[in-house]
């Protein structure tokens, strides 16, 4: 509603200050007003010469046009004989104050997007398309009047790390952690950002952000990899081994960082080790690996394991095709392609699982989020959700 109120704000000023100069009176020497009209009707000509160059844009040319045409028909005007001024200037101004209004609601209904829901600065700052630096410099000035907007600080940090400016990114994060408090969120990207700065390398700085990471959330698979990591970077090869194993032995069988931990595993002298799944996730995922298919598969060499797994993974897709009303499984199974980088197919999955449970629903939702982390196009799926809602 605000929106509106201020669009008829901005019609009234502008319709006030074009109808200004016909409530003035008084009248010029009959050179001046043949002078006044040809000048417009240059204008005229100029305008149609920059919108056929592309020197300005419809909206723009429509504007200057209608505000050109009034004062070359008010010189023309002017220039007759007045038997009833008072009448000719009230038929003029009703004629303006009406065309004035429907030409901008005309331009904004063809080339605007009314139907179109606005969106948070959050969503818009994930999303920006080609507008990212308007809406950064947007956030700086707002951020350079309120700087102790916790939560602006927290919303620009992530971008300006995905801009590269790192520096800027770390004092985001400070900033955000000092006025909202700490919380894991604010701590990962704190410390991703202090590696970034250091091309890699877990910092004494980084590592503490971790550690504090740890002290809420024991189990952050991501705080505990970077803390293994520290170690693997110090030298300390048997640690870091056990740190990464101790990892994979208690991440979900389709994590996808497993790959990564147990490449850090084989690098510092130790076995791949396969996850373990807990009996409540094989009975909820049809096709999920039992207890016997993992032991087997610490015995396997890396091409046979990879074999196994996509073996099991089509199980799962072919026990959801015969009964897709299984949430649980198609979770596992959009994930496991990923991990398996069969894009196309994760994509498919994607599509099927939404087929049994639609976007605008809870599962829909999550099965769209669990898409984009995993970096798996949406397309239509998205439009459909957005239609839906």
């Amino acid at each position: 509603m605000t929106i509106w109120i201020l669009f008829a704000v901005m019609t009234t000023a502008a319709t006030a200050i074009l109808l200004h100069p016909l409530s003035t009176g008084g009248r010029k020497a009959a050179s001046a007003k043949a002078d006044a009209g040809r000048v417009y009707r240059a204008q005229l000509f100029e305008l149609d010469e920059d919108i056929a160059s592309g020197r300005i844009a419809p909206g723009e040319y429509e504007l200057a046009r209608a505000e050109t045409a009034r004062r070359l028909f008010k010189a023309a005007d002017d220039s007759r004989p007045a038997q009833s001024p008072q009448r000719a200037g009230r038929w003029l101004k009703h004629a303006i104050a009406a065309f004035l209004p429907l030409l901008s609601i005309t331009l904004y209904v063809s080339l605007g997007s009314p139907d179109l829901p606005s969106r948070p600065l959050a969503a818009r700052l994930a999303e920006p398309g080609q507008d990212l630096a308007i809406l950064v410099k947007k956030m700086e000035d707002h951020l350079a009047g309120h700087p102790e907007d916790g939560r602006g600080w927290d919303v620009i940090a992530p971008v300006y790390l995905k801009m590269g400016r790192i520096d800027d990114a770390a004092k985001a994060y400070r900033k955000a952690l000092r006025l909202d408090g700490t919380n894991v969120h604010r701590l990962e990207g704190l410390s991703e950002t202090l590696m970034a700065t250091s091309n890699g390398q877990v910092s004494g700085e980084a590592f503490d952000e971790l550690m504090q990471i740890l002290s809420l959330e024991p189990n952050n698979p991501r705080a505990r990899f970077y803390i293994a990591l520290s170690l693997e970077q110090a030298g300390k090869s048997d640690e870091a081994r056990g740190a990464f194993e101790e990892l994979a032995k208690q991440s979900p069988a389709d994590a996808p960082w497993l790959p990564l931990v147990n490449e850090h595993i084989a690098k510092n002298g130790g076995r791949a080790v396969a996850a373990q799944v807990p009996p409540a996730a094989q009975s909820a995922a049809p096709g999920g690996p039992t207890a016997e298919d993992v032991a087997a598969a610490e015995t396997m060499s890396s091409g046979d394991r990879q074999q196994m797994i996509r073996t099991m993974v089509e199980s799962l897709d072919a026990k959801l095709s015969a009964d897709p009303n299984n949430f649980d499984g198609w979770m596992r199974l959009i994930r496991s392609y990923a991990v398996l980088n069969d894009k196309d197919r994760a994509a498919d999955a994607l599509k099927r699982g939404l087929a049994a449970f639609p976007a605008p629903g809870e599962e829909g939702k999550q099965l769209l989020a669990l898409a984009k982390e995993l970096g798996i196009a949406t397309d239509g799926s998205v439009a459909t959700e957005g239609k839906s809602e």
